[in-house]
């Protein structure tokens, strides 16, 4: 007898057949890629921070990664501990972690905890964690690294920002997840991220201030380091808003820390 394939019923039997054999294989695909791509996270994330402390590949103007075979190695040789910090809602301290007391509490790396997620956890009332990597830059000098978080024009942009225990900016780096090639992309840019070096957050009183990105900038060439300002990448504004306020907004967070590594 003839098949008829033309009735709705087999179309419908085959249109389920095919989701059916395509989830699956993107189901297997996800299963069996999910170690490498832990795995190309893990790298990443030791290359930003390495980046941040001087520690890369740059030439002359491009920004440049330190390749993944010696990242391992360059993160375990220049980092010399990791503290886990733990506020409150308000921002209070709970306590402070060395690396091996978080790890052996959740058996994971510092470095790796999800930052949006603990932000979202801020927002929601519950604690907060704060990592801190601290080590030697490309210049022999001890810095402390810290992740921040926020929001760009489009999506989510990030970054890891190295200071010393003044809380001045020794290196920077900045990613994002979507915003305009040749515009918000732009923070990336070695450039753009050159230009903190030498910022400080704190006013000469010792109030905590940041660093603003700012269009109307006096001074375009970033001499003044006291300012507590960047030039804005053109056409930016919104991007370069975005990272004025993660860098306010978490790096403050951090201060209570500095102050008592002085002694304040």
């Amino acid at each position: 007898m003839e098949k008829r394939t033309d009735k709705n019923s087999y179309t419908i039997i085959f249109a389920i057949g095919m989701v059916l054999v395509v989830g699956s294989l993107l189901a297997y695909l996800a299963s069996s890629l999910k170690p490498q791509i832990s795995e190309n996270q893990r790298l990443e994330k030791q290359q930003n921070i390495l980046y941040a402390m001087g520690i890369n590949d740059n030439d002359e103007t491009s920004a440049v990664f330190i390749s993944t075979d010696k990242a391992p190695e360059a993160f375990t040789n220049n980092i010399n501990d990791q503290i886990v910090i733990t506020i409150d809602a308000d921002g209070k301290v709970i306590k402070n972690q060395t690396r091996d007391e978080y790890f052996n509490e959740t058996k994971q790396e510092p470095y790796l905890i999800d930052i949006k997620k603990q932000k979202s956890n801020a927002k929601s009332g519950e604690s907060r964690k704060l990592p801190l990597f601290i080590g030697k830059n490309a210049k022999g000098k001890m810095v402390y690294v810290a992740p921040i978080y926020g929001k760009g024009l489009w999506d989510a942009i990030w970054g890891y920002i190295a200071m010393d225990e003044n809380m001045v900016v020794q290196g920077a780096y900045f990613d994002h997840k979507g915003e305009t090639p040749g515009l918000g992309a732009n923070i990336k840019q070695r450039y753009f991220m050159d230009d903190f070096y030498g910022e400080h957050l704190l006013t000469e009183n010792g109030a905590f201030k940041g660093i603003t990105v700012a269009k109307g900038n006096a001074d375009p060439k970033n001499n003044d380091k006291m300012d507590n300002e960047v030039d804005a990448i053109a056409g930016a504004t919104i991007t370069g808003d975005g990272v004025s306020a993660m860098i306010k907004s978490d790096l403050k967070l951090y201060k209570p820390y500095f102050d008592n590594l002085k002694g304040n």
